[in-house]
């Protein structure tokens, strides 16, 4: 029987998930766009610090691209459920998951 390849990245719905402190990427950088998203600050709920405003940008993977060039979309979210709700939104238009 094949054994899986198991992947070293945390999924999230079939895409790779990787958090780096308060940066965190969402997309396979193999498509045309992934979503980067910075944590600005946090909040204490019930003794765990969460985040609470979150920059959402969906960027080109187009390595010849000029740095005005790189951030398609940007907005601020609370909260990294409504971030991460709104990357996967941009990522479905625009890589056509």
């Amino acid at each position: 029987m094949a054994e899986k390849k198991k992947s070293e990245f945390l999924l999230y719905k079939g895409k790779p998930f990787v958090r780096s402190g308060n940066q965190l990427y969402y997309g396979n950088m193999s498509d045309p766009y992934v979503v980067f998203m910075q944590v600005l600050n946090n909040r204490n709920v019930s003794g765990r610090e969460i985040a609470d405003k979150v920059v959402v940008q969906l960027v080109t993977t187009d390595a010849d691209a000029s740095t005005e060039e790189q951030i398609v979309q940007n907005t601020i979210r609370r909260g990294l459920y409504d971030a991460m709700d709104v990357g996967r939104t941009w990522l479905a238009r625009e890589n056509v998951i």
